[in-house]
């Protein structure tokens, strides 16, 4: 008996370590797409419902755990014990164990109704911003501001936001984790969600559907910054891009004769392309490929020269006629040139 409690001991207490690390690992509050660190009042009221029907769970948890040690160690079986007494029900447990529950659940139940209905409609005056999503990246417009950008989202703190959207394609699901909560983008369907920033900063977002073979590579950003901040963003975006010089100058040549244009917009050229993100001012985003790559001349080389590496199944590796047509093939000194001018569209 005791050689077999011993080779018990040493399966259970790796489990037992590999279960602590587990639960320390998922002790961090500050990740990027964490949920119990909200930055919106949105977020802020998902924690709190999120945060009391934990600690519920716990209680459940802790009195039922608790009386079944109590029973399995008061009640055991001792030697020369006969058959125990026999009962048949008691009415006071009965009538306790049936009004428990009732009351757990309406502590669980107000709670929810009340975020349910508060985070239902935008308050009066909200800006509107209208996110459309694609496989696999998200066209970005501010309908009141003139705007059109992609896979970055520019708020002011402190001001209501309400998000418009749709898709183009397939089901996607609109999540910032610390900003707001989940919802879907459904084709032929127009839906919504709101939340007022409470602090400045870059907050990850992530699809939350699976909507095709990039669906893991398909995140955004929310960029929150004060009210002056953001105005002058505004502004930045509405001014054309200085014109290119040197190399960039060639790049916009290439931009046009290599058939960029059917997909892409650049504002003030005739490149005119809704199919892909609106390329005005790629160059002051900080992230390429849908938050896959740092918005750096190397990394944008990277992606004109091979798409399909960093975002698989991508329609410009697909579709681009400089990756289907030979004679339009991009060269090491045409995606430099291209390179030079799209990381000067700021």
């Amino acid at each position: 008996m005791a050689d077999r409690a011993r080779a018990l001991a040493r399966p259970l207490s790796l489990a037992a370590g590999v279960s602590l690390l587990l639960m320390l690992a998922a002790c961090g509050t500050d990740e990027p797409l964490t949920t119990i660190s909200p930055r919106s009042d949105v977020a802020g009221d998902i924690q709190g419902l999120y945060s009391l029907i934990f600690w519920a769970a716990v209680f459940v948890f802790v009195v039922v755990e608790g009386l079944l040690v109590y029973a399995v160690i008061r009640y055991r079986r001792r030697p020369g014990d006969g058959i125990p007494p026999q009962s048949h029900g008691h009415r006071l447990l009965e009538i306790g164990w049936t009004l428990a529950p009732i009351a757990i659940l309406v502590v669980v139940v107000i709670p929810t109704w009340q975020v349910i209905f508060k985070t239902a409609d935008a308050p009066d005056g909200a800006m509107r911003v209208e996110v459309m999503a694609h496989q696999w990246w998200w066209e970005v417009r501010y309908p009141g501001l003139g705007v059109v950008t992609a896979n970055e989202v520019h708020v002011p703190v402190g001001s209501p936001v309400t998000v418009q959207l749709e898709t183009a394609d397939v089901i996607h699901s609109f999540w910032v984790p610390r900003l707001s909560g989940k919802r879907d983008m459904v084709p032929g369907r127009v839906n919504a969600i709101w939340f007022t920033p409470e602090a400045t900063g870059t907050f990850l977002g992530q699809c939350a559907e699976l909507c095709g073979e990039s669906h893991a590579n398909m995140k955004f950003q929310v960029v929150v910054q004060e009210q002056a901040e953001f105005d002058a963003w505004v502004e930045a975006q509405r001014r054309a891009p200085d014109p290119p010089q040197g190399l960039a100058a060639t790049g916009a040549s290439l931009f046009l004769s290599k058939g960029c244009l059917a997909c892409h917009t650049f504002e003030g050229t005739v490149a005119l392309g809704v199919i892909g993100p609106n390329l005005t001012h790629v160059g002051g985003r900080s992230t390429l490929g849908a938050g896959m790559m740092n918005n750096t001349p190397d990394e944008m080389a990277r992606w004109l020269r091979d798409p399909s590496a960093v975002k698989p199944g991508n329609i410009m590796t697909r579709d681009g006629a400089m990756y289907t047509n030979a004679a339009l093939a991009l060269t090491e000194d045409d995606i430099a040139a291209l390179a030079a001018y799209l990381g000067g569209l700021r």
